[in-house]
């Protein structure tokens, strides 16, 4: 099944990208690498990749960092009547469906009526309220917000699974001993769950590369302008709208080679999966 799902279509597409060539030709013309060389060359391209970086980033200090504390703050004792339903409110946007939410936050970022500026206007902030959909300053990073909502349940949720299998003797010993809460989160969860760290990280950084539905969806494609937009709707637009195959081919190598170099270099910076003695 990965044979045929996934490694045919990957070489044929590195093939592809050799290649001129439209939907529907009957033929392709073979340019060898005057489809890479654009690439270089093309400053969307540029944009793209800084947005994707951007996602990344901010992904990993948000879902990554933020939702391992969530998770040690929910699986603290002192909360254990409360986490169901935080477990619920939290995770809840990770079924919504990603056209729901970007309506909703269409609404809420809409420069009249949106939930947003109101509430900068209610508490004496309505210099800061702006059309945050429709600067290039602010655009991608509003988009990238709406990523953070949605996916952050998700990663807490694995975190939260990971510290439940945690020996809890391990932290009654720690507490005997005098170590607070923050010590002990230090200094037994986080070594305690190193392998699912690892996962998440590679998770949020592998979708960071291919991110497509919100800035597709909330910004009509990468707008304004071009601010917003993202190698995968780059590539989209490149493949299916202007109808040049051959270069949304190259396109999706370089995201490919991007994304297992990162994941190359995170393995070996992690260590994961080796055996202590």
């Amino acid at each position: 099944m990965l044979f045929i799902f996934v490694f045919i279509p990957l070489i044929q597409n590195f093939i592809y990208s050799f290649y001129d060539f439209s939907a529907f030709s009957p033929t392709k013309t073979f340019v060898g690498l005057d489809n890479f060389k654009e690439l270089f060359q093309d400053k969307v391209v540029g944009t793209a990749l800084i947005n994707n970086m951007r996602y990344a980033v901010i992904s990993v200090i948000f879902q990554v960092f933020i939702g391992l504390v969530l998770a040690a703050v929910l699986e603290d004792p002192i909360f254990r009547k409360v986490v169901p339903f935080f477990r619920v409110i939290y995770f809840m946007p990770v079924v919504i469906s990603i056209s729901v939410i970007c309506l909703l936050f269409s609404f809420i970022y809409n420069p009249e009526m949106g939930l947003l500026n109101n509430f900068l206007k209610l508490i004496g902030l309505g210099n800061l309220a702006k059309p945050w959909l429709g600067l290039s300053e602010t655009a991608p990073f509003a988009v990238i917000a709406v990523s953070q909502w949605q996916s952050i349940g998700y990663i807490m949720m694995l975190y939260i699974v990971a510290i439940q299998k945690i020996p809890s003797g391990l932290y009654e010993a720690a507490e005997i001993d005098g170590a607070g809460k923050i010590r002990r989160f230090f200094s037994i969860t986080i070594p305690q769950i190193k392998e699912t760290i690892f996962v998440t990280t590679l998770l949020t950084i592998t979708g960071s590369m291919l991110v497509f539905n919100e800035p597709y969806i909330l910004t009509k494609g990468g707008g304004p302008g071009t601010s917003s937009i993202t190698l995968s709707v780059y590539m989209y637009q490149s493949g299916f709208l202007k109808d040049k195959m051959g270069y949304a081919s190259a396109l999706a190598v370089i995201i490919f080679v991007i994304t297992a170099v990162l994941a190359i270099i995170q393995l070996r910076l992690s260590n994961t999966g080796e055996e202590d003695y």
